[in-house]
């Protein structure tokens, strides 16, 4: 009897736990964090816990610290704001998320791109601003002053940074409450409203409650962002939060002084607790529908006086968070802008000072950020390829600790890095922490996750038989990432690169107390310093357009590379 010749399919290879080249990049990698955000932020804990001088445990700092009423009222403060902000967030947030996915609304994607328009302006310089807007002695104030009689305190104290806050980071809550909104299932508002509700027993009963986990993950970002901002108070002269202490702590009396790390773990406390809870309130709990947003329900209609109701309150809205952008333009060109509702005249002298003079803050600017984004993309392939396509143990950590870099607030980032790198010095003698390096690496940890995260997302979306068909050809694993997995992965890494690029460009938190001169200073210092003095507002306007438009053009720049990339995966498929 014969036998039936069996054929045999090609050997798949499969994922295994490591490549010696494999090892060795994670190896690197851990080192890199572990030197650069680990260790930085393990030496502000150990210094909190520790007697100064000295390396014996002691929690006579944090008893101090409660102690001290000053620190106490300044935990107060910061609780009461952060949490003040994301309510005023939510108020400007829920009525643009809810009519432009919820309405036939005209006009929905620009009012969705005007409400993100926020985000690409730093804060603290959105903060003075307003001040010309909404300030003691702003336009609104001295329309009402001089109309009515009376002047309302939009800008005072704590209610300034509240105000300036919420106005900035509302757009954190629009985006995902906007996009949970779209996924939830209509037939479930359709069953609700035939039982009898509607209006916005319908939306608190129903919509609301299935979109919870979007508008959680907006609050806790704009809760934490909040919490850790230390520009803004700044130069709104509000001193007793505690970001600007654990700042003021370390500059005015020295990086020896235990209270200001004792600050830096209360505030790394409050960053993980708010994260944390944020993903406890949805534990447990189904927020699922049978399909996916767009099943059921048509957009309704509006009524005539719902329509007028609706597009007054987004125009309200869109009005006074885009107040900054307006005010910014009017001061980089006002030549003198005080006690009247605008500019006496206008004029171009600032810009020309900028690009004269201050031209040294624009290109520290790119050279900085732009080896921060290469650094963050770097590590945000590698990590994601280790994670996703090898089987190393503990590879899940390089994930963790690349991500734990959201946590981390830039000012305790900024005090770690001058406590630990200042003792380490160069042959001749320079400290590591007054190097303009430093800087670019603190940029590049602050931003890692963000680029991680589309590194990570594009990775996922490569097929694993791809690289397996090129390795059953005879290519070696290196081979195939470089030929195979990076062009793929392009659209992704490009993404990621814009947007660590971007934000790192307008960083100020963790790079403040580490500029050691005006020529080593990125743009967000130069913002920051022209703004500290009258004289210097129009120039420090003209520089805050200039990062306007550079974070506009990188953000508009991201969106064209997802789109394209998305539309060359749907033409592929």
């Amino acid at each position: 009897m014969t036998a039936i010749p069996t054929t045999t399919a090609p050997r798949r290879p499969r994922r295994i736990a490591g490549t010696p080249g494999q090892i060795a990049l994670a190896l690197a990698i851990a080192a890199f964090l572990l030197m650069f955000l680990v260790l930085p932020v393990a030496t502000v804990i150990y210094v909190a816990f520790t007697e100064k001088g000295t390396s014996t445990f002691t929690l006579v700092n944090f008893y101090d610290f409660v102690r001290t009423e000053l620190f106490m009222r300044s935990l107060w403060n910061s609780f009461y704001v952060s949490a003040m902000s994301v309510v005023w967030a939510s108020v400007f947030a829920l009525p643009l998320a809810y009519l432009t996915t919820r309405f036939v609304f005209r006009g929905a994607a620009i009012v969705q791109t005007l409400g993100f328009l926020p985000l690409i302006m730093p804060p603290f310089v959105g903060a003075v601003a307003m001040q010309l807007f909404f300030g003691r002695n702003g336009s609104i104030n001295l329309l009402l002053d001089d109309w009515f009689g009376f002047k309302i305190d939009f800008m005072e104290g704590l209610n300034g940074v509240i105000f300036v806050q919420s106005v900035h980071y509302f757009p954190f809550i629009l985006i995902n409450l906007s996009a949970a909104l779209r996924n939830v299932d209509r037939a479930m508002e359709e069953a609700a409203q035939n039982l009898g509700s509607s209006g916005f027993r319908l939306f608190r009963r129903i919509v609301f409650p299935l979109a919870m986990p979007g508008y959680l993950a907006g609050a806790s970002l704009v809760f934490v962002k909040v919490f850790d901002d230390l520009a803004t108070p700044l130069l709104l002269n509000v001193k007793d939060m505690l970001a600007p202490q654990a700042y003021l702590r370390v500059t005015s009396i020295g990086i020896a002084d235990p209270m200001g790390y004792v600050i830096s773990v209360v505030l790394i406390i409050a960053s993980v607790t708010a994260m944390w809870l944020s993903a406890r309130a949805l534990k447990g709990r189904d927020y699922a529908t049978t399909q996916r947003g767009g099943g059921g329900l048509a957009k309704r209609v509006m009524t005539p006086m719902e329509a007028v109701f609706g597009y007054g309150i987004v125009i309200l809205i869109l009005a006074l968070v885009l107040a900054p952008h307006l005010g910014l333009l009017l001061l980089s060109f006002a030549t003198i802008w005080s006690y009247s509702p605008l500019p006496d005249a206008f004029t171009t002298a600032h810009y020309a000072r900028v690009f004269g003079e201050s031209s040294v803050y624009i290109k520290n600017t790119l050279i900085y950020a732009t080896i921060a984004g290469g650094i963050d993309v770097v590590l945000g392939v590698a990590i994601a390829y280790l994670v996703l396509r090898t089987k190393l143990v503990g590879r899940e950590w390089l994930d963790w600790m690349a991500t734990a870099a959201l946590a981390i607030p830039g000012v305790v980032l900024g005090i770690g890095y001058l406590r630990t790198f200042y003792g380490v010095t160069l042959p001749d003698g320079t400290p590591l922490a007054a190097l303009w390096i430093t800087i670019v690496l603190a940029l590049a940890i602050r931003r890692l996750p963000y680029a991680l995260r589309a590194c990570y997302a594009a990775l996922q979306q490569i097929s694993v038989s791809l690289e397996e068909a090129a390795e059953n050809l005879g290519a070696t694993k290196a081979r195939t990432v470089r030929r195979i997995v990076v062009p793929l992965m392009a659209g992704g890494i490009l993404a990621g690169f814009v947007t660590s690029f971007s934000t790192a460009a307008v960083e100020l938190s963790a790079t403040l107390m580490l500029v050691q001169s005006n020529s080593d200073a990125p743009l967000a210092y130069g913002l920051y310093v022209f703004m500290q003095s009258a004289a210097g507002r129009g120039p420090g306007a003209a520089l805050g357009v200039v990062a306007v438009i550079l974070v506009a053009a990188c953000t508009f720049l991201s969106h064209l590379i997802i789109e394209r990339s998305q539309k060359a995966k749907g033409m592929g498929h």
